[in-house]
């Protein structure tokens, strides 16, 4: 064990015993993404550093509180990147709250989600227990994946100290290009293109704009431009930044995030509407109530989560058999209760 993680494992120990509660904390970039925010921080942003990077091996290995600004920098000069393209949503945010956050950018319903890449995770339960899961290698997993159950769990069921994720190379060329459509028409546009074999890496349509990103060999997106056409835009990779970090208007007030059927119309809510992923992600920026929204995403073949807004305000909505699941998971790895109680749900 690495010696540096005895101070970590200390206060664990400590908060266990007395039944206090800690809030894992690198940069605090996702902190908005909570039922409540309890505990006393336990800071892992000094818990930094690239472990192992071989470019040829497509796997990096580093610290939770390395930089995620760290880490795209060394992937660039390999020629490689993290293809799910995670938000930062703050200047300072880590590889340990990009990976218990589990969220995923413009490139992935192209390339997988965040949790598709996680090869391994170095853990810190609740009874302040030194745990690995899963490798450093592709093929390394059998049985239970608690490395990726890690990816979304907003550090309620441990503290992830390592993490090793696979890279993948940069496309040789990207071209992003706009037609003016409105909702109705994008998200059939975006299904058509889908389903054939188009280099299409990203979508996103607000307004009556669908962009769309192009990503592959030179010959391979020229094809495809020819094929579907559009007006090709400057600043591509700046638009898909501002996808990725939300810093577009369309993205303002208080917001949910529904995961539906992609082929399903414009929804019958108030507010802005962004749509990504061909069709399967929406982002409502609306002060419609909670239950609205929730049956609005269950009757489109989805479910619905609160991404922004009032503290106390449910996250989501989940089938009685998940949350209990849920429950024991909770149970087996943090039995006293230690990590961010609240953070996801109301009663645990």
């Amino acid at each position: 064990m690495d010696p540096s993680l005895s101070p970590l494992i200390e206060r664990i120990r400590e908060a266990a015993a007395h039944k206090r509660a800690l809030r894992i904390r690198g940069s605090g970039s996702k902190d908005f993404y909570a039922f409540k925010l309890e505990g006393e921080p336990l800071d892992v942003s000094g818990y930094r550093g690239i472990v192992d990077y071989e470019p040829s091996e497509l796997v990096m290995t580093a610290r939770a509180g390395t930089p995620l600004a760290e880490l795209e920098e060394a992937l660039t000069k390999g020629g490689q990147m993290l293809a799910c393209e995670p938000p930062y949503f703050g200047a300072n945010a880590t590889l340990g709250g990009c990976v218990a956050a589990g969220f995923s950018g413009p490139r992935r319903a192209a390339a997988g989600s965040l949790r598709d890449f996680v090869l391994g995770t170095q853990v810190l339960n609740g009874a302040g227990e030194d745990l690995r899961f899963g490798g450093r290698v592709m093929k390394n997993v059998a049985g239970f994946d608690v490395s990726r159950l890690m990816a979304g769990s907003f550090g309620t069921l441990g503290v992830i100290v390592e993490a090793s994720l696979k890279v993948l190379p940069r496309p040789e060329e990207e071209l992003t290009v706009r037609f003016e459509l409105n909702a109705a028409k994008a998200i059939e546009a975006m299904n058509r293109w889908a389903a054939q074999p188009l280099p299409i890496s990203a979508t996103c349509h607000f307004g009556n704009a669908l962009s769309v990103r192009l990503s592959g060999s030179k010959l391979g997106v020229a094809a495809a431009r020819t094929k579907i056409g559009g007006e090709a835009v400057a600043e591509g990779n700046a638009f898909w930044r501002a996808v990725r970090e939300q810093t577009l208007d369309a993205f303002r007030g208080s917001l949910w995030r529904l995961s539906i059927t992609p082929t399903t119309p414009p929804l019958a809510l108030p507010g802005q509407q962004v749509i990504e992923w061909n069709g399967s992600l929406r982002w409502v920026a609306t002060d419609a109530p909670a239950q609205q929204v929730f049956e609005v995403a269950r009757q489109a073949g989805g479910h619905a989560t609160r991404f922004r807004g009032p503290t106390g305000t449910p996250l989501m909505l989940l089938d009685p058999a998940v949350l209990e699941m849920h429950k024991r998971l909770k149970a087996a790895l943090d039995p006293s209760g230690v990590f961010g109680p609240h953070r996801l749900h109301a009663d645990f």
